[in-house]
C-alpha cells in the first residue's frame, strides 16, 4: 500500500511542478509589454511618443553604452530602438547633410535601398485596390521597348520578377542604376538567376504611376505616408529614386510592419497574404530574400554582385525572425517579432560594402546582450 502511496506522492508532485510551469508559461505570454494588443501607436501628428526605461525593463545598460560607442564611432546619424511601439532608445550624432547644424530628431536621412520596401509595400496596395497584379507582364504597364530584348523576351518579366530580383537582365553592366533600354539586356529567364540589381527594381516606380494614374509620391502619400505620420519625401539622385525622412518616420514604418500592417487598430495594409509573401523568401535561389525585404534566419543568402550561396543567416547574433530594409551605407529598418521590436540606424557607411551585413551583425553582437531573451 505504501508503494502506491508513494507513487501517487511522486505523480502529485509532478502534476504540481507542470502546472506551475504552466502557469508561468502563460503569465509570460499574457504580458502587456508582449502583447501585441497592447501595442502603443504614436499619433499621426505632433512629437508625442511614449517612452520606456531601458533599465526598467531590465537591459544591460553598460552594454547599452557600448553599442553608443560602436554606433557613434561608424558614422550613425539617427539609431532608434522601439519595443511595443514605444521608444526605448533615441541617440543622434553628428551633422545634417546640407551643413555643420547637429543631426536630431527632425533632421533628414536618405533611405538609399531600405526605401526598396516602401515600394514593394506600394505595389502590394496597388494591387490590394485591384490596378494591378503582380503575375502581369511588366510590359502592360512599361509599354514595348523599355528593354533593348524583344518584344517576346520582355512580356516573359512580370512584376514579381522585379520585386524578388530574378528579372534575368544583365546586371553585368557598367552601370547598374540606369534603366534606359539600351542598358537592359537579355541575360538569362526570368525567374532563373538572383541577381541584385537597382534598374529593374526602380522602373517599378513607372508601373506604379501607370496602373494607378498617380504620381508616385502623390500614391505613397495617399497610400501609406499619411496612414502612419511619416514625413519625407522622394528625391532623384541620377537614375536612382530616393527616399529621404527623418530616423521616426523609418521607425513609424517598422512598426507598421511589425504589427502586420495595422496602425492602432486600423489595416493599412489590408491584404494579409500579400504582407506575408513580401517578408518571406520569395524563391529558391537567395532564400533570404522576399519582395525587396532581406530576412534572416533562413538555410543560406546571397549578397549583392556575387553568384554564391552562403550557408546560414546573413546576421548570425540576430534573432532568426528578424527581417530589414537594408541600404547602402548602413540604412537599416529591422522588425523582430519575438522581441517586439523596431530597430532603426541611419549614417554614413561602416564601410565599403552595398548592404553592410557585417556592421549589422555587430549590432546585434551588443543587442543579444542588452535585450533579455534576445
Amino acid at each position: 500500500m505504501s508503494y502506491f502511496l508513494k507513487r501517487f506522492n511522486l505523480m502529485k508532485q509532478i502534476f504540481l511542478v507542470f502546472y506551475t510551469l504552466l502557469i508561468f508559461s502563460c503569465s509570460e505570454k499574457e504580458n502587456p509589454d508582449n502583447n501585441p494588443n497592447e501595442r502603443y501607436f504614436p499619433p499621426k501628428t505632433g512629437s508625442t511618443w511614449e517612452t520606456l526605461d531601458p533599465a526598467g525593463l531590465n537591459w544591460n545598460v553598460e552594454e547599452l553604452q557600448k553599442l553608443n560607442t560602436l554606433l557613434k564611432e561608424n558614422g550613425t546619424r539617427g539609431f532608434i530602438l522601439l519595443q511595443g511601439g514605444k521608444i526605448v532608445v533615441e541617440n543622434y550624432y553628428g551633422t545634417r547633410l546640407a551643413n555643420s547644424q547637429p543631426f536630431d530628431r527632425e533632421s533628414t536621412w536618405y533611405w538609399a535601398s531600405a526605401g526598396k520596401t516602401l515600394t514593394a509595400t506600394l505595389i502590394g496596395l496597388a494591387q490590394e485596390e485591384g490596378k494591378l497584379s503582380i503575375a502581369e507582364s511588366s510590359s502592360k504597364y512599361l509599354g514595348e521597348g523599355w528593354t533593348s530584348m524583344s518584344e517576346e523576351q520582355e512580356k516573359k518579366i512580370t512584376i514579381w520578377h522585379h520585386l524578388t530580383m530574378t528579372s534575368g537582365l544583365d546586371d553585368g553592366v557598367t552601370n547598374k542604376d540606369d534603366f534606359t533600354p539600351e542598358n537592359l539586356k537579355f541575360l538569362t529567364e526570368p525567374g532563373s538567376r538572383w541577381a541584385y540589381h537597382n534598374a529593374p527594381y526602380t522602373v517599378l516606380d513607372k508601373v506604379v504611376e501607370v496602373s494607378t494614374g498617380r504620381g508616385f509620391s502623390d500614391y505613397f502619400n495617399q497610400k501609406l505616408a499619411s496612414k502612419i505620420g511619416m514625413t519625407g519625401s522622394w528625391q532623384r539622385l541620377g537614375f536612382n529614386h530616393v527616399f529621404f525622412s527623418n530616423a521616426r518616420s523609418m521607425a513609424r514604418f517598422g512598426l507598421l510592419i511589425l504589427a502586420n500592417g495595422d496602425w492602432a487598430g486600423e489595416p493599412v495594409i489590408g491584404d494579409k497574404s500579400y504582407l506575408d509573401q513580401m517578408i518571406n523568401s520569395s524563391q529558391n535561389l537567395n532564400q533570404s530574400y522576399g519582395y525587396l525585404w532581406w530576412l534572416n534566419g533562413k538555410n543560406s543568402f546571397m549578397v549583392p554582385s556575387l553568384q554564391i550561396q552562403f550557408p546560414g543567416y546573413f546576421t548570425p547574433n540576430a534573432p532568426p525572425d528578424m527581417v530589414c530594409g537594408m541600404g547602402k551605407d548602413g540604412q537599416f529598418v529591422c522588425v523582430v517579432p519575438s522581441l517586439d521590436l523596431v530597430m532603426v540606424r541611419m549614417g554614413l557607411s561602416p564601410d565599403q560594402s552595398l548592404v553592410p551585413f557585417m556592421f549589422l551583425n555587430d549590432i546585434w553582437f551588443f543587442l543579444r546582450n542588452i535585450i533579455p531573451s534576445s
